[in-house]
């Protein structure tokens, strides 16, 4: 936003172009019913205009144009500038019925994160979050936003706070325009699929770019936008075209075996082609297959029964599985083979750029 934009001032009353038209006869010395007798309006009309009650029309100023050598772009402009005033003015009467409303967001944090401008002006907020999110009115909002077509997965010890979700959700909408991608083919992302389990042995200097590269030639966007206070969610997946899906991942836990699994879970929704539908999960088919595809139950089960879960033995599973040792920890943790405060040195944790 530019700083003429941000210093723009509306006033609170404006005056209507017949109050200048008014001024202009006064000054020439004519009056309403010798304007009218030139313009071939009725006394009436013109009355109308000078009152703010009538328009005016092009076709009006291209006569007054005539009549008063006054351009009738100046009318015209004068008019819609007027319109537009009025139009401000009862927005922003309306907009003051509705600020409770922005009480509801973690707008701080948003600002924080430069989604929406600082302001400490509450109708200010309202319009700013309504851009943020695309819709004239907080009922628009809640048409769009209370039962949004997503299937995320999320903690259910934890109560979710809706209006942050929608926030880091519709902040992932915004990022994932920017990622031009192919229109969506299931052959290919699921051919691709042994690739990018191969991308969880490198750092995210590396592999960040690469995700988001090999899934848009797909046609998926992959955006990971850092989770905001009391939304509780790992990730999401939807679609915002019919060729083009969206994973967003929250990176909630800042390690690569829950980044992993929980890309790999959003995965299987996508290959669902599940496009209408709305559900929330946690343990579910998408999780059997984020554990399955990254390591097999039978090489697991094998592993765990031939031997002591070592560090060494744990790091050359994972060479032998072709993925981090961290993501082959973090398993041993969930399914309760291993304290979870045992070898979480063979995990790799990430730390968000303040850049």
């Amino acid at each position: 936003m530019t700083e003429k934009m941000k210093n723009e001032y509306f006033p609170d009353y404006v005056s209507p172009p017949g109050e200048t038209l008014q001024e202009v006869l006064e000054n020439i010395g004519m009056s309403q019913a010798e304007l009218a007798e030139r313009t071939g309006r009725t006394p009436k009309t013109i009355n109308e205009i000078i009152r703010g009650v009538a328009a005016i029309t092009p076709e009006t100023a291209l006569q007054l144009e005539s009549v008063l050598s006054i351009p009738a772009a100046f009318w015209n402009n004068r008019e819609s500038n007027y319109q537009e005033s009025l139009a401000r003015i009862r927005e922003k009467e309306r907009l003051e019925g509705e600020i409770e409303w922005v009480d509801n967001f973690p707008y701080t944090e948003m600002a924080k994160r430069g989604w929406v401008e600082r302001t400490r002006d509450k109708v200010q907020k309202l319009k700013n979050l309504l851009s943020f999110f695309g819709v004239v009115s907080t009922a628009s909002w809640e048409k769009i936003w209370d039962e949004p077509a997503v299937a995320y997965k999320k903690s259910f010890s934890l109560k979710t706070n809706q209006w942050a979700l929608a926030a880091w959700l519709r902040q992932g909408e915004i990022l994932s325009r920017n990622i031009r991608s192919d229109p969506y083919n299931n052959n290919a992302f699921r051919r691709s699929l042994k690739r990018l389990r191969s991308l969880t042995c490198e750092s995210p200097g590396v592999f960040i770019s690469q995700l988001i590269e090999i899934c848009a030639n797909c046609g998926v966007a992959v955006v990971i936008v850092p989770e905001v206070p009391g939304t509780r969610v790992s990730g999401a997946t939807r679609w915002m075209t019919p060729s083009k899906a969206l994973i967003q991942l929250s990176l909630r836990y800042k390690t690569d075996d829950h980044l992993w699994f929980t890309f790999f879970h959003e995965c299987r929704h996508v290959l669902q082609e599940l496009k209408k539908t709305i559900f929330i999960d946690y343990e579910n088919d998408a999780d059997i297959f984020a554990s399955e595809f990254l390591m097999p139950s039978a090489k697991l089960n094998k592993f765990i029964e031939s031997g002591p879960l070592t560090k060494h033995r744990i790091i050359m599973f994972a060479k032998e599985l072709g993925i981090a040792p961290g993501i082959i920890v973090g398993r041993l943790q969930h399914d309760g083979y291993i304290p979870y405060a045992n070898c979480n040195g063979l995990k790799r944790r990430f730390k968000w750029s303040e850049n």
